[in-house]
């Protein structure tokens, strides 16, 4: 089943770059999400619709709550810790790769608190990796992917999900929660490439997050049509998690084309059915 356009509206108009990673924070009811490109954090109050922008030296790939407050990012340059009430920050782990050539792209908090992040490489090439920042110590989990992207865990913590944006290709793994090690990696979900002659209007996209509703199997529940060219990623909100916060971009994007989607770089919402999980902070010691 299809949901309308008419049914998804703009929650934040300000578009961003690159937008990515979003969360809702369930004890401030603000939303976190990632400008990459534009190399800020961004925290929407849809109460009073302010905007706060924290903005860094290098890209924010990915952010993460931390229990007892303030975030975890994946910054280019390595895993920060960031206090955006008081500006507080310290590094928690450099980057483990050649940043010139590669940097971190999405990432979120098992629900043990050890922050995941994988990366990219700039030009791509299939060598990104995927690490796990577990109490201060980073560890290569798992490589040989182009773009990491959508990462998620099952209600019950034993199935990790993982897609490969450029692979069209969504993977599960069996996940072990005692000790954070992954294993089983097969595909959950494959995506068909855009033929030569296909309009982009009949396509259907890759997965570069989310925004599709599969079921155990993988064969799709739900569909969600969106006014834009590019969803990145999104997260569920609200006091019930039943809202849907989408992040986009329109980085690189035709000029053509973002006349015709002005929504481009915002945040989208929708109404939902069904509730998503709620955020797992990260736990840094």
């Amino acid at each position: 089943m299809s949901v309308r356009e008419d049914a998804v509206r703009c929650a934040v108009a300000e578009p961003a770059l690159l937008g990515e990673s979003p969360f809702w924070h369930p004890e401030e009811e603000r939303l976190y999400y990632c400008d990459i490109a534009g190399r800020e954090v961004r925290v929407f109050d849809p109460e009073s619709g302010r905007l706060e922008r924290h903005r860094f030296e290098t890209e924010v790939g990915a952010c993460a709550p931390v229990a007892g407050g303030g975030l975890a990012l994946a910054l280019r340059s390595g895993f920060v810790f960031f206090d955006p009430a008081s500006g507080e920050r310290r590094d928690l782990a450099a980057a483990p790769y050649d940043a010139r050539h590669e940097r971190f792209n999405d990432g979120k908090c098992d629900p043990a608190g050890r922050f995941w992040c994988g990366t990219l490489l700039e030009p791509r090439a299939p060598r990104a990796s995927l690490y796990c920042l577990d109490a201060g110590v980073l560890s290569r989990k798992a490589g040989g992917i182009t773009v990491s992207n959508g990462l998620g865990w099952s209600a019950d913590a034993r199935t990790m999900y993982w897609a490969d944006t450029a692979a069209h290709t969504l993977y599960a793994l069996d996940f072990h929660i005692a000790g954070g090690e992954i294993s089983n990696r097969r595909v959950f979900a494959r995506f068909a490439r855009r033929a030569p002659d296909e309009a982009l209007d009949a396509y259907g996209g890759r997965p570069d997050g989310a925004l599709v509703r599969l079921a155990a199997d993988g064969s799709l529940v739900r569909e969600v049509r969106l006014p834009v060219r590019c969803p990145t990623m999104p997260c569920f909100g609200g006091a019930d998690l039943r809202t849907l916060y989408v992040a986009t971009a329109r980085l690189n994007r035709p000029a053509q084309e973002l006349a015709r989607e002005p929504l481009a770089g915002c945040v989208l919402a929708l109404r939902v059915d069904v509730p998503g999980l709620p955020v797992n902070f990260a736990r840094l010691a």
